[in-house]
C-alpha cells in the first residue's frame, strides 16, 4: 500500500475509533426549513439560513436575472477583470447597513477571515483572540506570523491582563472575537473590548456572521466582518470599515487578490435580500423570539441569539441524541470536536423566521422528556 493511503487510512480508522470521523450526507433543501435526507422529510434546525431566504421568489428572480443578463461565473479575480459593477453597489449597501465608510466583499466568510488579519498585522505584531473564535479568524491570526495569545472566552479582563503584559512588545495589536458565536450563541462583550482596544491603541475585529442585528452600532468596532450566506440567504463575505482600511484590504488581502470574483447571481441575490429585509425588518427579530420560547419550554438560558446549544458531552452521546430527533422528524446534527473542545460534543440549534410556533414546542417536548432528563 502507497504510505499516502496508509497515512490516511490509519487516520480515518482513528477518528472512527473516537466517533468522530465525518461523512457528507446528500440533503435536499426545496422548502427553506424542510430537508430530504436519507429518503426522509425532516424539520431543519441546523441551518443557517435564519430568515429562510435561500428559497425567497425575489431572491431566486434577482438570481435568475443575473445569470440571464450577465452569465454564470465571474472569470477572473475581481482585481482583473472579475469586478462586476453589482459590486458596487452591493458594498455601498452594505457599508450604510454598517454605518462604515466602505465594505469589500469576499467569496466566503471563512476567505474573509483568513485573509483580512494577515493584510493587517504581521511578524513583530500581536494578535490577541478569543479562545472559542471561528476556526476562520484562527487561520488568518495564524497566517499573519504576528504573535498570537490567547484571552479566556468573552473575558474582557484577561484581554486587559494580556495587553497590559504584552502591549509595549508590539507595534501594532488586534483584538479578534465573534459578535455572536457559532457554537454557543453567546454574545461577546464589545463594548468592553472596545473600550479596551482604544485604551491600548489596538484593532478590534468582531465577526458578526451570526448577528442578526445587521445594524448595530453600540460598540465602537472598526473592523466589521460579515457573511451573505446566513441571514442574506446567497453566498460570501465581507468586511465593512473605513476607506483607507478597504483599500489596503483590497490591495493586501490574498485570499481576495487571487480568487476570482463571485457569480453576478449570488451579487444580486445578496442586494435583492437586503431589499428585502430594509421593507420588513420586523423579521430580524423572530429567530431570537423562536430561540427564547425554547428555552423558556426547556428551563435552558436564555437564548442570546438565534443559536441554542445542549452540550451532551461524549461524541457517541451527541450522536445518539441526534439519531433520537431524527427519528422524531428533526434534523438536528451532532457537532464534535474538534469544532468544539474535548468533553463538549454537543446539539446545536439555529431558529428560522419560519420554524412554526408548534413545532418549535413539539422539539422543546421531545427535548426536555428525553435528552434532558439525561444530564
Amino acid at each position: 500500500m502507497p504510505s499516502l493511503d496508509e497515512f490516511a487510512k490509519d487516520k480515518l480508522a482513528a477518528l472512527e475509533g473516537a466517533q468522530l470521523r465525518r461523512s457528507l450526507a446528500d440533503t435536499l433543501r426545496a422548502e427553506g426549513i424542510w430537508a430530504v435526507r436519507n429518503g426522509r422529510r425532516l424539520l431543519s434546525f441546523s441551518c443557517n439560513d435564519y430568515l429562510g431566504l435561500t428559497q425567497h421568489p425575489e431572491l431566486k428572480a434577482a438570481a435568475i436575472d443575473a445569470i440571464q443578463r450577465h452569465g454564470v461565473g465571474a472569470g477572473a479575480s475581481r482585481l482583473v477583470t472579475g469586478n462586476h459593477p453589482l459590486y458596487a453597489e452591493l458594498e455601498t449597501r452594505l457599508a450604510r447597513l454598517k454605518g462604515t465608510e466602505a465594505a469589500c466583499v469576499f467569496g466566503s466568510g471563512y476567505l474573509a477571515n483568513a485573509g483580512i488579519a494577515p493584510a493587517l498585522a504581521g511578524s513583530g505584531d500581536l494578535i490577541l483572540i478569543d479562545e472559542l473564535a471561528h476556526s476562520s479568524l484562527w487561520a488568518g491570526a495564524r497566517l499573519s506570523r504576528a504573535e498570537v495569545r490567547t484571552f479566556r472566552h468573552n473575558d474582557a479582563g484577561h484581554a486587559e491582563t494580556l495587553l497590559k503584559e504584552h502591549r509595549a512588545q508590539h507595534p501594532r495589536v488586534l483584538i479578534v472575537t465573534e459578535g455572536v458565536f457559532s457554537m454557543d450563541g453567546d454574545r461577546a462583550p464589545l463594548k468592553e473590548l472596545a473600550l479596551l482596544a482604544k485604551r491600548h491603541d489596538a484593532w478590534l475585529i468582531a465577526d458578526d456572521a451570526h448577528d442578526l442585528d445587521l445594524s448595530d452600532g453600540a460598540a465602537d468596532v472598526p473592523l466589521r466582518v460579515g457573511t451573505l450566506s446566513k441571514t442574506l440567504g446567497a453566498y460570501g463575505g465581507y468586511i465593512a470599515a473605513s476607506k483607507a482600511v478597504i483599500d489596503l484590504i483590497r490591495n493586501r488581502a490574498r485570499t481576495l487578490v487571487y480568487s476570482t470574483g463571485l457569480p453576478p447571481a449570488t451579487l444580486a441575490s445578496s442586494i435583492a435580500a437586503l431589499d428585502l429585509i430594509e421593507r420588513e425588518p420586523h423579521l430580524l427579530a423572530q429567530p431570537l423570539a423562536k430561540a427564547r420560547s425554547f428555552t423558556r419550554a426547556t428551563d435552558l438560558p436564555e437564548a442570546q441569539s438565534a443559536i441554542v446549544p445542549i452540550v451532551i458531552g461524549s461524541a457517541q452521546a451527541a450522536l445518539d441524541a441526534s439519531r433520537m430527533l431524527e427519528d422524531e422528524g428533526f434534523l438536528v446534527v451532532a457537532i464534535r470536536p474538534p469544532t468544539v473542545p474535548d468533553g463538549t460534543a454537543r446539539l446545536r440549534l439555529a431558529f428560522s423566521a419560519l420554524h412554526p410556533d408548534a413545532e418549535v414546542a413539539r422539539l422543546a417536548g421531545v427535548v426536555r422528556g428525553r435528552i434532558l432528563v439525561k444530564r
